[in-house]
């Protein structure tokens, strides 16, 4: 039991991460305050409009990106030591996934400088899912290498 729990290693490392991100620290204005002047030196004629743009679309990819990673961990905990790729693995780090994003928002409407979205839940859900179908494509690439 014990060696089965440490499978979920991985997905409690970046639920951890994520809620860190969901802190005051990294509210768009103090995310404002790094991306953006990285964004000016990059594209030196982009007027404040289109860096704003290009600022919320870096933090929107970031909720993709994150919850990608945890849909893969999640799943790497759900699947454990068995191989390969089964569909109700994948439902369940998608409820997994879909539970801790709903989780997440509704702790970011108790931080200050933070708001709940529900377009933000639907954006992580998307990342989760991308993994998934990237789990699923390998899965099904590596299929005759893996022995039960």
């Amino acid at each position: 039991m014990a060696q089965r729990l440490t499978y979920w290693i991985p997905a409690l490392g970046v639920a951890l991460l994520i809620s860190s991100f969901s802190t005051h620290y990294f509210d768009s204005e103090q995310t404002s305050r790094f991306i953006v002047p990285f964004l000016r030196w990059l594209f030196p004629s982009a007027d404040a409009h289109v860096l704003r743009l290009l600022h919320i679309g870096i933090r929107k990819a970031a909720h993709v990106t994150e919850f990608a990673v945890f849909s893969m961990a999640v799943f790497h905990g759900v699947r454990a030591e068995r191989h390969g790729w089964k569909l109700q693995w994948a439902l369940l780090t998608l409820l997994i996934a879909v539970t801790y994003a709903g989780f997440d928002e509704w702790h970011q409407s108790f931080v200050p400088l933070r708001e709940a979205k529900v377009r933000d839940v639907l954006i992580d859900v998307t990342g989760a899912v991308f993994a998934q179908v990237l789990v699923w494509g390998y899965a099904k690439l590596h299929k005759d290498r893996i022995v039960d």
